[in-house]
């Protein structure tokens, strides 16, 4: 079946705006009405992609500062956005996403070109964003605008458990102590990956209470750190994964005492699961994962603007970094 949708003239569009927090209900109903029509042409007719936790929204609108835009049609409605984030020098955008009737227009192209714009003249020099690799016209759609396909982003997930060794988190240092732990963060991000820095997203995740930062030491010495949201994704829906973002290690042979301490924050915060998203590039830590009896959930496909490519960790370090809400 053709769906015909109407033309609608680039004068009728304004934009773009910076989202504040009082548009967060209208955006969050473009992206629900957005993906469930992709969903929907994907021929998954009767799935309804619900509106996110508002809590969430607000954590993406304030990460991304000027970077969180939206654009408006003549009678002041919003009818796309784009949410472009900078960590140091990696940049992505998510989620974006136009209202169905607008699609089709040029408007799609528009907003992500102006993330792409944003984004690099804010110093970026990786520059991504992922989308459902069996989805053709998204791939396709980006791969015009410059983007090239790369490695897979792989959700893995592990249940709840206690762990024997004592659960370190930095929402538990005492507000004297916590800038310490943020800058060993820092430095340890700064040493296996050069330019990258999450600092805002830490603080950010423990300023509204979202989430925590569980860390792994050697005596002294920072070895890793892994950036979690344990408050609901959806609105109105119970926690049942614990989402790692962010995730540093300085060799890879961490990847067991992390996996088990968020399993452990897991448990703590009343989650049923962890899931962590392992980009394909780092197949070690994903056999050693997989053998620990994790589970497979879900793919992404990773795409970067040509010229604006990802960067791997350092010798055996881990960088996962995710790039949706």
């Amino acid at each position: 079946m053709t769906t015909t949708r109407p033309w609608h003239p680039p004068r009728a569009v304004s934009g773009p705006h910076r989202i504040g927090l009082t548009d967060i209900d209208a955006v969050n109903r473009v992206f629900s009405d957005a993906f469930t029509e992709r969903y929907r042409r994907d021929g998954m007719v009767g799935v309804r992609v619900p509106q996110l936790n508002p809590a969430i929204w607000r954590y993406a609108i304030e990460d991304a500062r000027d970077g969180a835009m939206l654009w408006r049609d003549e009678q002041g409605e919003v009818i796309a956005f784009n949410v472009a984030h900078r960590s140091g020098v990696e940049g992505w955008m998510g989620p974006l996403a136009v209202r169905p009737e607008w699609q089709g227009t040029g408007l799609g192209k528009a907003i992500v070109t102006e993330g792409i714009a944003w984004l690099r003249a804010n110093g970026c020099v990786v520059i991504g964003l992922e989308t459902m690799p069996r989805t053709m016209d998204n791939i396709g759609f980006y791969s015009g605008l410059g983007f090239l396909p790369g490695r897979l982003t792989i959700t893995l997930t592990v249940e709840a458990a206690e762990r024997d060794r004592p659960l370190s988190l930095i929402g538990n240092v005492p507000a004297s102590g916590r800038q310490a732990s943020l800058h060993a963060c820092r430095e340890l991000t700064k040493e296996v990956v050069p330019g990258y820095d999450f600092t805002r997203e830490l603080e950010l995740t423990l300023d509204l209470g979202l989430g925590d930062v569980a860390v792994i030491y050697t005596g002294t010495q920072l070895d890793g750190f892994a950036l979690f949201h344990s408050a609901s994704l959806v609105e109105g829906r119970s926690r049942d994964e614990l989402r790692v973002l962010k995730m540093v290690l300085r060799h890879v042979d961490v990847i067991e005492r992390m996996a088990e301490s968020l399993a452990d924050a897991a448990r703590r915060t009343g989650t049923r699961r962890v899931a962590m998203r392992v980009q394909s590039e780092y197949g070690e830590v994903y056999r050693r994962l997989v053998e620990k009896g994790a589970r497979v959930r879900w793919t992404d496909l990773r795409m970067t603007v040509r010229g604006f490519e990802e960067r791997r960790a350092v010798g055996d370090a881990v960088v996962f970094s995710n790039w949706e809400i």
